[in-house]
């Protein structure tokens, strides 16, 4: 199926304004994340056409409404995952607009006004204040972009499930678009990290690029057994349905798998590989508002970035292809900012 880069999206008409709490933002970069590759296949069954993917955005503020006060033109800021919610139910007041049962996904969703949310392979974006970050100075927003999902996705867990502990023993399962950064952010966070991986080519980029500790081919019986009950947690970024107790069998007792992604079937789960040794099996979907400005200033302070491929809009459906076999390190970005234009020339 071929992705449309969309030109303009939005047209500005006679009475046309920018509503009281919006953010206008022009786009410069939209990061292309796998699950963009499962709703315009419509693999999750839920894909209403024509669809706008992209919820990894950086751009710049180019109007506000009149009661928006915390940004102007010219700010360097972002938009993920969500752009509404209900903003008023407990999870929405607690800063977890993530778990709101009225969250409203950046794009392929009905508003609450009834229109269609569109997301950031597009020229420009509105968005309320409200789901609008900042990005700090030092993070290049192409290198940046990606943290908006791949970066709160493993951030959130990890704070929140006491992953994030120096001297602890953090295991990534999986060495791709999430996986790479979470391996930074237990770095920064003065962790201990062990990769885990069924690709032995990643051995060397694992240790010695991204600075992670160690590294366990998972389809190696000593490797594994060797590594057997070290680990305090494990950040699971696999969407492919594996075996999951000998990966249970790497933590210590009372430790931590979270599972941030998605297998496609029902995983099973031996009861003896949880309940023998007090281990537990949680999931985590992104994170809050509040949860991911600190995760972007925390990033900044330590360096945390994604490793990323550049590419124009003109090559999304090539990208798209290579996404699907897993080829790129780590993540694919759009230059919307300098190539959108040329693409739409040169399809007139």
């Amino acid at each position: 199926m071929a992705v449309l880069v969309c030109y303009e999206l939005y047209k500005v008409v006679d009475g046309w304004s920018t509503g009281d709490d919006d953010v206008v933002i022009k786009i410069l970069y939209c990061g292309i994340c796998h699950s963009d590759l499962h709703s315009i296949k419509n693999e999750w069954k839920n894909a209403r056409y024509p669809m706008i993917p992209g919820h990894e955005i950086a751009g710049e503020v180019t109007e506000v409404g009149k009661n928006v006060t915390k940004f102007k033109a010219g700010d360097r800021v972002g938009v993920g995952v969500m752009v509404n919610s209900c903003q008023s139910c407990e999870s929405c007041n607690e800063g977890f607009e993530n778990h709101c049962p009225g969250i409203i996904p950046t794009y392929n969703t009905v508003d609450l006004d009834g229109t269609i949310t569109y997301g950031g392979y597009s020229g420009m974006v509105v968005v309320h204040e409200r789901f609008v970050v900042r990005f700090p100075d030092t993070i290049p927003l192409d290198k940046g972009a990606p943290l908006l999902c791949a970066g709160i996705t493993v951030y959130s867990p990890m704070k929140y499930h006491g992953l994030n502990v120096p001297g602890m023993h953090l295991g990534v399962l999986g060495l791709g678009g999430l996986g790479h950064v979470a391996v930074k952010f237990g770095k920064a966070f003065g962790m201990k990290v062990t990769v885990i991986s069924s690709s032995p080519g990643k051995k060397q980029e694992a240790l010695e690029r991204l600075g992670a500790d160690a590294f366990v081919i998972s389809k190696d019986a000593d490797e594994m057994k060797a590594t057997m009950s070290t680990m305090d947690g494990i950040i699971n970024t696999v969407s492919a349905n594996i075996p999951m107790a000998p990966l249970l069998g790497l933590l210590k007792p009372n430790g931590k798998m979270i599972m941030v992604g998605l297998p496609e079937k029902s995983m099973e789960i031996p009861p003896f590989a949880l309940v023998a040794v007090n281990k537990t099996l949680a999931g985590s979907c992104i994170g809050g508002m509040r949860d991911t400005q600190e995760m972007l200033d925390l990033a900044a302070k330590h360096d945390v970035t994604a490793d990323i491929e550049v590419i124009g809009a003109e090559y999304v459906n090539t990208a798209m292809e290579r996404l699907a076999k897993a080829d790129v390190r780590y993540r694919f970005v759009i230059d919307i900012g300098n190539t959108l234009d040329k693409a739409a020339a040169a399809s007139e």
